[in-house]
């Protein structure tokens, strides 16, 4: 009597497999700058909402200079502090530039939707991130504590510090200590951000997927990371004005970094399937 085959085991949820990093792709040395063009396509088709998140972060960084200026030691690490959170800032902007790939048109109420959406998967990494600008503001202000003869009262009063008097190896040593903490927090965060919007994947995947990326594209992540670097740099030097562009510029374009860099293909959405099919 021929016996009845075993029936197959079902099939967990992507996220429920294994907290292994999903397959990246690789991408040519200068695609972070077709990003870049993407992202300045998407401001230009939807500019009040980037406006808004870009006034949002100008706002937060004159809070932090603000703060600086009244506790001095705070003023080195406060402003690389700020910085890092910047991935978590862009969530409605990721939102947009999905919606738009659909054929969309978003609003001010699908930016705030993805806010809500994104609380859950995006706390654990909100956390993460500022755990760690925390904690390089506290180095910075422990590290210059001992060695400054007295507290800075700015960031201008540190940058005469470091550039003119006696803070030359103390300011490289803050440097080197806070180039490593932010190559770190870029590698762990290049695609982390939209792939937890967008996808039900856990923290740890996250994470994972976009130390791969960066990894697997060395050349491209180095291009993308000094177009970041400079975007922000020229940001803080005109006074947080360079925020309300770089910032949805830069926000729009990582969507797509994410979209080319990592094959979710499998990989359940997170967002309703009522409200969208796909989000390619």
């Amino acid at each position: 009597m021929p016996t009845k085959p075993p029936a197959p085991d079902p099939v967990p949820a992507a996220s429920a497999i294994n907290d292994a990093p999903l397959p990246v792709r690789q991408v040519s040395l200068w695609q972070p700058l077709q990003w870049l063009a993407l992202g300045w396509r998407d401001f230009r088709r939807v500019p009040g909402i980037g406006v808004a998140h870009g006034a949002f972060v100008a706002f937060g960084g004159l809070v932090v200079l603000w703060a600086s200026a009244r506790f001095g030691l705070l003023a080195p690490g406060a402003f690389s502090g700020f910085v890092i959170v910047g991935p978590i800032l862009a969530t409605g902007l990721y939102e947009a530039s999905r919606l738009l790939g659909r054929g969309k048109t978003p609003t001010f109420g699908d930016a705030a939707e993805a806010w809500r959406r994104g609380t859950r998967p995006l706390v654990g990494l909100g956390i993460l991130l500022a755990l760690l600008g925390s904690g390089w503001v506290i180095v910075s202000a422990l590290l210059f504590g001992a060695f400054l003869p007295a507290p800075p009262r700015g960031p201008l009063d540190f940058l005469r510090y470091a550039a003119v008097e006696q803070g030359n190896l103390l300011f490289v040593l803050w440097a080197v200590l806070g180039g490593m903490g932010v190559a770190v927090v870029f590698a762990l965060t290049v695609v982390a951000p939209p792939l937890l919007l967008g996808r039900q994947v856990g923290l740890r995947t996250a994470l994972l997927t976009s130390v791969r990326a960066v990894g697997d594209n060395p050349g491209p992540m180095l291009v993308w990371a000094t177009v970041i670097l400079l975007a922000t740099s020229a940001s803080l030097v005109t006074a947080m004005a360079g925020f309300l562009l770089s910032v949805p510029v830069i926000g729009h374009a990582t969507w797509h970094a994410y979209r080319d860099l990592v094959d979710t293909t499998g990989v359940p959405l997170r967002v309703p399937a009522e409200h969208d099919a796909d989000d390619r």
